[in-house]
C-alpha cells in the first residue's frame, strides 16, 4: 500500500528513526536536518514543495534525557512544540497527511487504562512539551496522533522500575502495527499488554536491577501511564 506513496520522515536520526529506515521502503525519505529544518517555516516548505510526499512522519524533536525539559525550557519548547508548529502550518497549506509520534505521560499516570478520550493531566516538561505539540496537530484534521509506548530492543538500561506501570513495545514490533494503520485519522493509543517496567524487562535481560519510582525526586514519572488499547485492536481486526 505504501510503496506507490512517498513518505517524508523527520528525525530519522532518532532512535526510532534509525529503526525506521532500515526496515521501511525506499519511498520513504529521510531529510537531515540541513535539508529540513523544523524551526524554518522557508526550509519546510521548499522541502515538501520539491519532495511532494503524500505523507510527513513527524519524529523530530527533544525526547531523553526527560530532566533535560526541565533543565533547557528554551530548547524543550522550540523543537517540541514550535518544531511541531511549524511542521503543521506547512502541511496543512500543501495538503500532506501528518502523522505526530506523541507519548502516554500525556495522561494523569495514576489509575492506568487511559482511552485516548480521557482527559489529560501531564506530571513533567517533557509530556507538556508533547501536550504543546499535540494541540497544533489537532488543529489539522488531516492528521494522526499517536500516544506511543516504546522503546530499544535489547532494552538499554541496565536497571527498571518495578512500581512504574506502561504498555512498552519494541520499536520493530511497532512498525509492523503502523504500516496497518497509518490511514487512520484523529488520535490512537499504541502499545503492548500493560506491565511494570521491570518486568517487560527481565523478560529480555533476567540480570536487569530494581529501581523504584517512589526513590526518584526529579523529575516526576508517572506511576501509571498504561493505555486502553481496544481502539487499536478494532482496527487491526477490521
Amino acid at each position: 500500500m505504501l510503496k506507490s506513496k512517498k513518505v517524508v520522515v523527520t528525525g530519522g536520526n532518532g532512535r526510532f528513526g534509525k529503526t525506521l529506515f532500515s526496515l521501511t521502503d525506499q519511498n520513504f525519505l529521510f531529510p537531515s536536518k540541513k535539508k529540513l529544518n523544523i524551526l524554518s517555516l522557508k526550509s519546510i516548505e521548499k522541502y515538501l514543495k520539491r519532495t511532494k510526499p503524500k505523507y510527513l512522519i513527524h519524529l523530530a524533536g527533544l525526547s531523553r534525557p526527560i530532566s533535560m525539559h526541565e533543565k533547557n525550557i528554551k530548547k524543550s519548547i522550540e523543537l517540541n512544540i514550535i518544531g511541531t508548529s511549524n511542521i503543521v502550518i506547512i502541511c496543512s497549506k500543501l495538503n500532506i497527511k501528518i502523522i505526530y509520534f506523541s507519548t502516554s505521560y500525556l495522561y494523569p499516570g495514576i489509575k492506568g487504562n487511559y482511552k485516548e478520550t480521557d482527559p489529560l493531566l501531564p506530571m513533567n516538561n517533557y509530556a507538556w512539551s508533547k501536550l504543546g505539540a499535540e494541540s497544533a496537530v489537532q488543529m489539522y484534521k488531516n492528521s494522526l496522533i499517536l500516544r506511543v509506548s516504546m522503546t530499544e530492543k535489547p532494552f538499554v538500561h541496565k536497571a527498571a522500575y518495578v512500581d512504574m506501570i506502561t504498555n512498552f513495545i519494541f520499536h520493530e514490533d511497532f512498525i509492523k502495527i503502523f504500516k496497518k494503520i497509518i490511514n487512520k485519522k484523529g488520535i490512537l493509543n499504541i502499545g503492548g499488554p500493560s506491565k511494570s517496567v521491570y518486568k517487560f524487562a527481565k523478560k529480555y535481560n533476567p540480570k536487569i536491577k530494581k529501581i523504584y519510582l517512589r526513590k526518584l525526586s526529579r523529575p516526576k514519572m508517572p506511576k501509571n501511564s498504561s493505555m486502553n488499547l481496544q481502539k487499536l485492536k478494532k482496527f487491526l481486526n477490521s
